[in-house]
């Protein structure tokens, strides 16, 4: 059981080793590395599964944070009212009993510890730029802002994949630098593997 934010963290620093191992021994898409990222957060990490989700669809009623309020009203008027994030991946407290669907939404904020964001160098000829990296980054503090907001609170993480086997398709050292600290400017903790 993981009961607290520091045991989720602490799954996550005992999961990184076998996350390492198993995203560069394959190359997929950002998909691919989300799934081994859970599945390595299962077994070395030990997170529970009912503890555990991916893509975790929520809804956030009347945005507070400039990000999420932008979202909503870039909608067609009549769908307004509330933005959708999906973290790729989030490790709740045992409270929320296995169930994350989108009508618990609710119960999805209140219990999540760690939600996370993953991005993956995936594309030919190109690199992922701290402008996309930025974009999760924002994400995920706006919907801390709406969590905190509601009375509860989690923790942040990026995690980038950057294993594309050619280094001109992988993020420059400068790109890197860039990136972490934007997150460690947004309170967000940066996790960072390459090739």
């Amino acid at each position: 059981m993981i009961g607290t934010t520091e045991a989720a963290l602490s799954a996550i620093e005992k999961a990184w080793p076998m996350v390492e191992e198993e995203c560069s021994s394959v190359l997929g898409a950002e998909l691919h590395y989300q799934a081994m990222i859970y599945h390595a957060l299962r077994m070395a990490g030990g997170v529970p599964r009912g503890q555990l989700g991916m893509n975790v669809k929520q809804w956030i009623s009347d945005p507070v944070s400039k990000l999420f309020r932008e979202f909503d009203l870039s909608k067609h008027e009549k769908y307004r009212g509330g933005f959708e994030p999906i973290p790729d991946i989030v490790i709740f407290s045992p409270e929320i009993e296995g169930d994350w669907r989108r009508r618990n939404r609710e119960k999805t904020l209140e219990h999540m510890l760690v939600a996370i964001e993953v991005k993956a160098s995936e594309r030919e000829g190109g690199r992922l730029s701290p402008s996309e990296i930025s974009k999760d980054i924002l994400k995920l503090s706006a919907h801390r802002e709406e969590v905190q907001h509601r009375g509860y609170d989690f923790v942040p993480v990026m995690m980038v994949i950057d294993t594309a086997p050619k280094v001109s398709e992988r993020m420059t050292s400068r790109s890197v630098s860039v990136s972490r600290a934007f997150c460690e400017q947004h309170s967000v903790i940066w996790k960072y593997m390459s090739a």
